[in-house]
């Protein structure tokens, strides 16, 4: 996901989900339509305009929601929610920009810069939605009386290697020209998508099977099922199709989805793997902290 060149080919992915030799006629039909779309600097726009408006209103729903907690609890410091939040607003405001000037982003160089531009926010996306892991993480070692010391720790030491590790990566696009160094990158998008996906799969897993076992009188037990099960799904997923199709990605250069001339794939990527998850899992955490809170008051939930 590392690399912005342009694919002069068909539907690519179609080989991913039909048989040629069955449906020769309609994809032959998708491939026209699909390369009219390609070449159309209108639907380009279009394509890239609605992203940008999209991440932007994600990211005005997570700011409006940070200031609502911020005057709900004020004697309160930066809580894993507000964090959580502010990162949200940061990630998809920072795609917002990426897309309002796609035309310069995707033309910029060197191109090390370009490829900046276009992992960092993907990077941040990762570190945002593991916050919520460690988050998990911690009320589930709390609940069983396991030690949480080395959990926050554990984060910004995760997240420091990925961040280190990417860094070297540009590092080495930059001076290197082949296409071992662009598979290299995505490869690596693909490994910390897949974490990701198992962390939430671990830690929300484990506080979902944990919350079962509560009383059934227990109060909101059954609104927090649903939170934990819901948001570990839609994580889960998200993050397991990156893997796949970035994946996919770093040995098929047609299946690049940062390209000019794949917009309908940018976009039905971005609205899967970042757009609809960010908004959902903001949608099911909207819930507001109680004004006067103990001090076994968790914040996100």
């Amino acid at each position: 996901m590392a690399t912005s060149s342009v694919s002069s080919k068909g539907f690519i992915w179609s080989k991913y989900v039909a048989d040629a030799q069955s449906f020769t006629g309609g994809i032959s039909l998708l491939n026209e339509l699909w390369n009219g779309i390609g070449q159309s600097q209108k639907w380009q726009e279009g394509v890239f305009y609605a992203l940008c408006g999209a991440y932007a209103l994600v990211s005005l729903i997570a700011l409006v929601q940070l200031v609502r907690i911020q005057m709900r609890v004020p004697e309160y410091g930066w809580t894993t929610q507000k964090v959580f939040h502010l990162m949200n607003f940061v990630v998809n405001g920072l795609r917002a920009i990426q897309f309002g000037f796609y035309w310069k982003v995707f033309h910029i160089e060197p191109k090390v810069l370009d490829m900046i531009l276009l992992d960092l926010p993907g990077l941040l996306f990762f570190s945002t939605y593991t916050l919520l892991v460690l988050f998990w993480a911690e009320i589930y070692h709390q609940a069983r009386s396991l030690p949480t010391d080395k959990l926050r720790p554990a984060y910004f030491i995760i997240n420091g290697i990925v961040y280190i590790i990417q860094i070297c990566i540009w590092v080495y696009m930059g001076f290197s020209k082949t296409a071992a160094a662009v598979e290299l990158a995505e490869l690596f998008f693909s490994v910390i998508s897949l974490g990701a996906a198992v962390g939430f799969m671990v830690y929300g897993g484990r506080l979902f099977v944990m919350l079962r076992r509560f009383p059934i009188e227990s109060r909101g037990r059954q609104k927090k099922l649903h939170e934990v099960g819901f948001v570990t799904g839609i994580c889960c997923t998200c993050f397991l199709i990156r893997c796949v199709m970035v994946a996919i990605a770093a040995f098929d250069k047609n299946a690049d989805m940062h390209v000019l001339n794949h917009p309908i794939l940018d976009f039905a990527y971005y609205m899967i793997v970042e757009i609809f998850p960010s908004a959902l899992v903001l949608f099911i955490l909207r819930k507001l902290p109680p004004r006067r809170v103990s001090d076994q008051y968790h914040p996100i939930g």
